[in-house]
């Protein structure tokens, strides 16, 4: 078996992967590091958890051992699709640099631009950033590019998703055209062939098969669940998920719950908190050290449960993650598998649960067939006897039925995540012999008796669902 000692890495970087625990490097290791030290382009075709960070940063370090970088001109570029994804990186670097000297600097948005601006101006060997706030930096005339000997293009199908594609066509023209491009990505769409072969020169390929099975600790469930009504859907939903959480219990010390769309990130964390669950979101349009600080908290065992999505939760590295809840089922069904192995890691049990409406299960089917499996089926943890037509029930707390005509007044008018479905029978009939002042505080709109229209009180998302 192939050893890191083998690989004629730098001796000092040889010391640090010792004292980091590693002997023996991946599959994508052992095939990117000796074709990047040779000085040649390297296409690396391999999901996220292949080890593929160290692929290109051992042999980067290696590379820029010798010399020193010129104010505000870089020697090296890594670009990643996000922030959490570039810091995961530049940690890689702290670990596997602690004995060579090299001076770095991560450009991410959420930062100021002074105190990275400082950084650059001091000269760095090896520059991590985002594709956006990169090109922010180029264009207020702080960054330089003619220097960079090496291009690292990390998580390319990422980009590719998230639309970063023509800002990483700008950055490769304004690098020299002799550079070294170590290309990395989990998939090889259309675009991201295009661009190999116009930007890379005779590339090492290196192709490791797509992880197709999750590990045998990892307890596996679906729930087949369909909505009352479609314009209920959304909030029945969001409670099957909070059944699915109380009837794990304690064994939930942790867990992070998956959404397709960051839309959808934020509603169901609202949710959540709103019925008192320790829960926080994790989007891109938080600032980043409010995103710092949630990924921190959820590390250190101060935050429950992180909703997030598959781009989001890039780069977020718990050993220890004890379940795993697909609130959608995922687009692709690789997510599926690189989803669910964020639980039962390293020998640990784990537990990952997903929900299924019917549109979905297409989606799912493909899930089965590729992990060549089928997954349990659970029963749907909500088992109410209410009419359809009554409302969702109330949070934990206990309150007076004034205290709740209040707040459903309020929730009526207000903007609210929630979907508040309408009166029961019961409810309607006394509102009918109550005042007119009081009709004109329900949902009625003046002038439409009782044919009020069904969208009245919803939300702009639930009126689209419907």
């Amino acid at each position: 078996m192939t050893k890191f000692s083998d690989l004629n890495l730098n001796t000092k970087v040889l010391k640090a992967i010792a004292e980091a625990g590693y002997e023996n490097p991946t599959p994508i290791q052992a095939g990117a590091i000796p074709a990047a030290l040779e000085g040649r382009d390297v296409l690396g075709i391999a999901q996220t958890g292949t080890g593929k960070t160290a692929s290109f940063t051992l042999p980067l370090i290696t590379a820029l051992a010798r010399g020193r970088a010129r104010a505000r001109m870089p020697r090296s570029l890594v670009l990643c699709p996000t922030r959490e994804l570039a810091a995961q990186v530049a940690e890689n670097f702290d670990t596997y640099a602690k004995y060579v000297k090299l001076s770095k600097a991560l450009l991410i948005g959420g930062v100021s631009f002074k105190e990275q601006d400082i950084l650059i101006d001091k000269g760095v060997d090896v520059l991590i950033a985002t594709p956006g706030r990169l090109l922010d930096h180029f264009e207020r005339g702080k960054l330089i590019l003619n220097d960079v000997k090496v291009m690292v293009v990390d998580e390319a199908d990422r980009m590719l998703d998230m639309g970063f594609i023509p800002d990483i066509e700008r950055i490769f023209g304004l690098t020299p055209f002799t550079r070294q491009t170590l290309f990395f990505s989990a998939t090889m769409a259309p675009e991201i062939e295009r661009i190999t072969n116009t930007f890379l020169s005779n590339p090492e390929r290196i192709e490791v098969a797509r992880q197709a099975t999750a590990s045998e600790t990892i307890e596996q469930g679906v729930v087949m669940f369909k909505g009352s009504r479609k314009d209920r859907e959304a909030s029945e939903k969001r409670k099957v998920l909070r059944g699915l959480i109380d009837a794990e219990g304690e064994k939930l010390t942790n867990g992070i719950i998956f959404c397709n769309r960051k839309t959808d990130v934020d509603i169901v964390a609202k949710s959540l908190k709103k019925y008192k669950y320790d829960a926080a979101p994790i989007h891109g349009d938080l600032d980043q050290s409010q995103r710092t600080r949630t990924l921190e908290g959820f590390r250190n065992g101060e935050l429950r449960i992180l909703v997030a999505s598959d781009v989001a939760a890039r780069g977020l590295d718990v050993p220890s993650v004890s379940h795993v809840f697909n609130f959608d089922v995922p687009g692709h069904p690789e997510d599926y598998v690189h989803r669910i192995g964020r639980t039962g890691r390293a020998g640990r049990e784990g537990k990952a649960i997903t929900i299924c409406v019917p549109r979905d299960e297409k989606q799912f089917d493909a899930v089965e067939k590729l992990i060549q499996k089928e997954i349990p089926r659970l029963d749907n943890p909500v088992k109410s006897s209410k009419p359809a037509d009554e409302k969702e029930d109330k949070p934990k707390s206990t309150r007076s039925r004034s205290s709740s005509k209040t707040e459903e007044t309020v929730e009526t008018t207000a903007t609210s995540e929630e979907t508040k479905p309408s009166r029961s029978r019961s409810s309607s009939s006394r509102s009918r012999s109550s005042s007119s002042r009081d009709d004109r505080s329900t949902n009625k709109v003046v002038g439409l008796g009782d044919h009020t229209p069904s969208f009245i009180g919803l939300s702009f998302e639930e009126r689209m669902a419907s």
